[in-house]
């Protein structure tokens, strides 16, 4: 009887095979570097005049809510005023459920502001707690397709605004929200 023997079999090429996928592989990485770094967008940083404050930024959570429900709400307005030839009173957005003006929860929450209209071209929302939320003025156009004209301020101690001019609200200490929607506004980062 013979012996068995036992052979060595060597991969052929194995050391060659492994050289080709890392230099495929490193291709692939150059080539989705490059795409990234021309396709890429520049982050621009934009900013605000002093005189107004980023929505996103700028304001608490409850102001943010009441900003969110104002522009909401001023679609609704345009709707009514449309309907009844005449701005709604708050107290008739109220009875409709429209935030902010309706009284529930959430507003007692976000400051439970008392909304009043003034000059039939405004909407004036004092805050009763101005810590958590400032008061909201809501000044309407009379185009409907314009942008929300909303400002707020702070103070605690406040009167509604008898003159709606931006020169005066500003010397009054209110401020405009603005809404600026960029690339960063899922990639803010703060530093």
């Amino acid at each position: 009887m013979s012996t068995p023997t036992t052979q060595v079999v060597r991969p052929a090429g194995a050391g060659h095979e492994s050289l080709y996928v890392l230099l495929l592989c490193l291709v692939i990485l150059a080539v989705a570097g490059t795409a990234v770094f021309w396709r890429g967008e520049p982050h621009e940083v934009s900013s605000v005049n002093s005189h107004q404050l980023d929505a996103r930024r700028d304001l608490s959570a409850a102001e943010q809510g009441i900003y969110a429900d104002l522009r909401v709400t001023l679609d609704e307005i345009h709707l009514l005023r449309q309907e009844q030839q005449t701005l709604p009173t708050p107290e008739a957005l109220a009875e409709e459920g429209f935030a902010p003006f309706a009284q529930d929860a959430s507003s007692v929450s976000r400051g439970g502001h008392a909304w009043q209209m003034l000059d039939a071209k405004a909407y004036f929302g004092l805050s009763q707690s101005p810590t958590v939320a400032g008061s909201f003025l809501m000044r309407l156009s009379a185009t409907d397709d314009a942008a929300p004209d909303i400002w707020l301020n702070r103070a605690g101690k406040l009167t509604a605004p008898a003159d709606l001019s931006d020169a005066t609200l500003e010397s009054a200490g209110w401020q405009q929200v603005v809404a600026q929607f960029d690339a960063g506004v899922t990639r803010q980062h703060r530093h």
